[in-house]
């Protein structure tokens, strides 16, 4: 298989950390690619020309991460990462919705960011800025433990890793001592450690 990433993409991230949970490092060529650039191998594989994209051992190219992390985890060995009785796949799911919402915002801010300064929204920046707190805040009451790997736990883990990365500016972890804890503990783990944002 082959996956197309660029270092700093919370996304491809993502798929690099499942791949290495579910054992399937060994069998994954990781390509850096520049998506900006119009890298050719990813304009022939992905038509938004985005990363993560991941081609299949059968050939088919998968173009988004929920996507692959769900490929990646029947095909890995190991536990589920997404479990598959209701109870479970719902309060996981709610978990990684949460993640997924602030790296949005986080995003949102940093194509925002890249404008000219005279382009850019003060008010889109206020807005976006308010909800990925108001989302951190929602992670921080949530019930997080560094023992429960999963696809919330890693994409809570991820997005907050992401946010400090990209917006240093943003004081993420005033007054969300829970959430600090556990973004320290799953960064301990080796396959956050190997993954982590360059």
């Amino acid at each position: 298989m082959k996956l197309y990433i660029t270092t700093p993409s919370p996304f491809a991230r993502k798929v690099r950390i499942v791949a290495r949970e579910k054992g399937l490092s060994d069998r994954i060529e990781e390509i850096v690619v520049d998506p900006y650039a119009n890298a050719p191998e990813l304009l022939d594989t992905n038509p938004v020309v985005q990363v993560p994209t991941l081609i299949a051992e059968d050939g088919l190219a998968l173009n988004d991460s929920p996507v692959i992390c769900d490929y990646l985890d029947r095909v890995g060995s190991g536990d589920r990462l997404l479990p598959q009785d209701n109870a479970n796949w719902l309060r996981v799911k709610r978990l990684e919705t949460l993640g997924n919402q602030a790296l949005e915002m986080g995003v949102k801010l940093v194509l925002e960011k890249r404008r000219p300064e005279h382009e850019r929204s003060p008010m889109w920046i206020e807005r976006w800025t308010a909800n990925m707190g108001r989302t951190l805040d929602a992670l921080e009451a949530e019930t997080l433990s560094a023992d429960v790997i999963d696809m919330g736990s890693i994409t809570a883990a991820i997005a907050v890793t992401w946010i400090g990365f990209r917006h240093p500016d943003y004081d993420w972890k005033a007054g969300r001592p829970k959430l600090v804890a556990f973004q320290t503990a799953m960064e301990a783990r080796e396959s956050f450690k190997d993954t982590y944002p360059k």
